[in-house]
């Protein structure tokens, strides 16, 4: 991009965008050049149990299936065998690499890639080299550890660390121009076993799960259940931006939010964007981004425009949580590999654009039993709407009992710009349920039958049980954990979350609540002969312990802060408050019961997320202060003097004294911009001094962030009065907008 002279890259941009054309979306086809439907290449990219199926013979393919369901270990001659038919189908496909597919505590994916290729030397000093995949490869690697966040479970110089096959995750390829990798799914732990990852507490998370809510299913009388997997969909908001003019924007560049930027006289007020019209060009990159993650077996489902400008979402149907968190890192690593194909920059953050909704990650959490049931819905048989209003005081019942401990699983810098600011969910955790639903807890607290229509219940045929609705509530935007019909919606989440971690939290939650239901219901089926009656006996007793937690009102609202304050809800506004849950040892004790998480485990992830919210607040003023310092203060400068020398040139007294005004208004705006960086300056320089990192952490909070926003507001003062060709940031209208030109 070359400007002309007299031309700012910024206005070069912006035409260069006007006359690029789109990129074509080029459909799959086949090798005869016929266009191929979904169903023929979905999942070709991966390797799952289905072709473990097919290529191995019976008894190893069996060892697979005792692995999954009882974690039995795999014994080398299978491991070699499923590695043999794992490689000759990765090089099938032109994979050349192979790597442990992890997640460390970054938040993150990482991956270290070794070649299929074998090499030997004969003792003709000739070299052979072969494609070879051992099973010991495949189950097992060793990256060097040392920098990658640890939060004190280890001294930096025990670098070793240990990646290990997680069979539950379908294996796959990815591909480019860089050519292909086959990508093992892994858990990540240290020498001594620490789980340096956030999938290894996600999968601690799932099989305590099972193992209490099968045992307290067959209480309630389901008797032949063997396993309950929590399932998952994970909604996913973004916007894209036109990389020319992210380039040109050192924040997108540093944070991936703009830290400065006036709002544009029109943004969402008109409300004519959400579920709007897809612009072309965005089409065509949504159509390219399902197609690859189609080819990767993610079961994508919906998109549509979002609510800001220039924000969309992507979402996937149900799956199994653990792959459902896999395949959501996938979906972010390919919106942004897609994006960038298209000429487009893929922002994730929770908050990119001040003034304009952010981005949330809305996770549709709910339970199956081995039967394919899902718990959480109203079913046919009095039974099973019995077993539902069992299971739904239970997770109730956890969230109430750990409602901090789910707000701490979803702290961030940037999500506290997201949550309360009536756009999405406030930083207090309650429920929604909807109003006929809560009317038939409400009746079963005071022992009284609920009725509606026969269209919107079920009947439940059970003398003294309510009927319960099938899927009737309108739903709440405001609440941070809704009912929505047969599943549970956690809103509050942040688009760039790993939701293996608030997922493992809530299924720790529910786990912890079953594990109360499977002891109070044991003494209530002692005391009483109908099970029927102390299974409702227990709905009634866990449905008022945990009434405070259920809100059906609007969230975003004053009063409900007030409200949830009285009820004793926790309160935790900010990120620095919520991580401190961490270090409440009563309140992280079911972790460490439930053995999810080790002591050390939950001190390091303290650690780490103080270390990070240090970390990426300090990164976000340090661009400020540049942006302010080499982009905005010269435009100001030269703004004054161009104001200055019409000034000099002025021939009227009217005008001269109208100038006279704006040059007091622009000095004025300098000045408030050099003062707001000498004070962030100075506030900075107090925040390196403070060697403890949870006081350096306060101190960014409750001192340097409101300086910047002094700051910030001079600094988008000067955007508006300052000439337009004087201002080289691109501008939200330019950033938001130029998507349908």
């Amino acid at each position: 991009m070359t400007p002309k002279s007299g031309e700012n890259l910024r206005a070069s941009a912006i035409k260069e965008i006007t006359m690029s054309p789109i990129r074509k979306f080029e459909p799959k086809k086949s090798a005869d050049g016929r266009l191929l439907s979904v169903s023929e290449y979905f999942g070709e990219l991966t390797f799952g149990l289905g072709h473990m199926r097919e290529k191995l013979s019976r008894e190893i393919y069996n060892q697979i299936l005792q692995t999954l369901e009882k974690g039995s270990k795999l014994s080398d001659e299978a491991s070699n065998a499923i590695a043999q038919v794992v490689k000759d189908w990765a090089v099938s496909h032109g994979a050349t690499h192979f790597c442990h597919w992890f997640q460390p505590m970054t938040g993150l994916t990482a991956e270290k890639h070794d070649s299929f290729v074998s090499i030997h030397d004969s003792k003709y000093s000739e070299i052979s080299v072969i494609e070879k995949f051992s099973g010991g490869q495949l189950i097992q690697g060793e990256p060097d550890a040392s920098s990658f966040p640890s939060g004190g479970m280890r001294s930096t110089f025990e670098a070793r660390g240990y990646t290990a096959w997680d069979p539950g995750s379908p294996l796959f390829i990815i591909e480019g121009t860089a050519g292909k990798t086959l990508c093992i799914p892994s858990v990540f732990m240290g020498y001594h076993g620490q789980a340096l990852d956030l999938k290894t507490p996600l999968l601690r998370s799932q099989e305590a799960l099972s193992k209490k809510a099968v045992e307290f299913l067959k209480l309630v009388g389901d008797v032949d259940v063997k396993r309950v997997v929590p399932t998952l969909g994970a909604e996913q908001e973004y916007f894209l931006i036109d990389k020319r003019l992210a380039c040109l924007r050192p924040d997108i560049i540093m944070s991936g939010r703009t830290v400065v930027g006036a709002g544009p006289p029109r943004g969402q007020q008109l409300e004519d964007h959400y579920f709007g019209s897809i612009p072309t060009r965005v089409k065509a990159f949504m159509n390219e981004a399902e197609q690859d993650l189609y080819r990767l077996g993610v079961p994508v489902k919906t998109r549509h425009n979002e609510v800001a400008p220039s924000q969309f979402e992507l979402a996937p149907i149900f799956e199994d949580a653990n792959i459902s968190a896999d395949h959501n890192s996938m979906i972010m690593e390919s919106l942004r590999r897609v994006a960038n194909r298209h000429g487009y920059t893929c922002l994730l953050h929770e908050k990119p654009f001040a003034g304009l909704n952010g981005s949330g990650k809305h996770c549709n959490w709910s339970m199956r039993n081995d039967k394919g049931e899902n718990l959480l819905e109203p079913g046919k048989t009095p039974h099973q709407n019995i077993r539902f209003l069992a299971i739904l005081s239970i997770v109730l019942k956890g969230v109430y009992n750990h409602a901090a401990t789910l707000r701490a699983s979803i702290a961030s810098p940037g999500n506290d710009h997201r949550l309360g600011a009536n756009e999405a969910p406030p930083a207090i955790i309650s429920v929604f349920l909807g109003s006929l639903l809560s009317d038939i807890l409400e009746s079963i607290e005071n022992g009284v039958a609920a009725s509606a229509t026969e269209a919107e219940l079920i009947e439940l045929n059970v003398g003294s049980i309510p009927n319960v609705s099938k899927d009737y509530t309108d739903r709440n935007r405001t609440s941070p954990f809704a009912f929505t019909g047969n599943k549970f919606e956690f809103r509050a989440v942040g688009s760039t979350t790993n939701i293996s971690v608030p997922v493992a939290f809530l299924n720790a939650a529910v786990t912890d609540a079953f594990d109360e239901g499977i002891e109070r219901l044991t003494v209530l089926l002692r005391d009483k002969s109908n099970r029927d009656e102390a299974i409702m006996e227990m709905v009634k007793e866990f449905v008022i312990e945990s009434k405070a937690v259920r809100f059906e009102g609007d969230n975003y609202s004053d009063q409900w802060k007030q409200e949830a304050e009285a009820r004793g809800l926790p309160i935790l506004a900010s990120t620095a408050e919520a991580l401190k849950v961490y270090k409440d040892k009563d309140a992280m004790s079911h972790m460490t019961r439930l053995s999810i998480l080790s002591p050390d485990e939950i001190e390091s992830r303290y650690n780490v997320g103080v270390e990070r919210y240090n970390k990426s607040i300090l990164i976000e003023m340090q661009t400020l202060l540049e942006i302010t310092n080499t982009h905005v203060m010269p435009a100001v400068e030269a703004q004054l003097a161009l104001c200055q020398s019409t000034l000099d040139e002025a021939l009227t007294d009217n005008y001269k004294s109208k100038q006279k005004e704006r040059v007091s208004e622009m000095e004025t705006v300098a000045v408030g911009i050099m003062d707001g960086l000498s004070d962030l300056t100075a506030a900075l320089e107090k925040s390196y001094s403070l060697e403890n990192e949870e006081e350096q952490m306060a101190f960014l909070k409750n001192t340097v962030l409101p300086v910047s926003d002094s700051l910030r507001s001079c600094v988008d003062r000067a955007e508006i009065i300052v000439d337009d060709s004087l201002w080289v940031l691109p501008k939200y209208r330019e950033m938001l907008f130029t998507n349908d030109l």
